[in-house]
């Protein structure tokens, strides 16, 4: 009985290759609007996927731009099966920018300077983007626990995030 072929995996560790990777492709899925739990099964087959074909990994960028490419690929594949559509606005701007921000470090430094960057938030602001984010609480009812109007907990939101936004692209600048 014949075996089935191996594919030419030569010039890439697997093991190397998820490690390094892993997050970024975990992050980039969950960048176009995956949940968690999706985000995670799709990083697995974005990699059982890369690992059933010949595979060649020439550098860093390369490399991590090809996953990309495969777990896209993937989610775009289980939305229509699915029925379902979301819409990225536009897929380019949104990669041109992971390139700019989370490509050398799968987003560690994005994460680090958003974690430092909350800290330097009022405790009501953190909470309420912590409900709207985290707990995906309306914001009718993030303004009845703040004791705020519903335009108040969207005012508070919108410069909560400006102010997120500016010290995060001080702090990667």
């Amino acid at each position: 009985m014949k075996s089935a072929p191996v594919p030419d995996t030569t010039g890439f560790d697997p093991v190397q290759l998820v490690t390094e990777h892993q997050a970024g492709v975990w992050r980039y899925l969950r960048t176009l609007g995956c949940d968690p739990a999706l985000a995670e099964d799709l990083t697995q087959e974005t990699f059982l996927s890369v690992f059933q074909r010949p595979f060649q990994d020439y550098n860093r960028s390369a490399t991590a731009a090809y996953l990309r490419r495969t777990a896209h690929n993937l989610y775009v594949s289980l939305q229509r099966r699915s029925g379902k559509v979301t819409a990225v606005e536009d897929v380019e701007v949104l990669d041109q920018s992971w390139c700019r921000w989370a490509e050398e470090d799968n987003g560690e430094a994005v994460l680090a300077a958003l974690r430092e960057c909350l800290e330097n938030l009022s405790q009501r602001a953190q909470r309420a983007l912590q409900m709207r984010f985290q707990d995906r609480e309306t914001r009718a009812n993030i303004a009845a626990h703040l004791e705020i109007t519903e335009h108040g907990a969207k005012n508070l939101m919108q410069r909560a995030k400006q102010k997120l936004r500016s010290c995060i692209e001080s702090k990667l600048q």
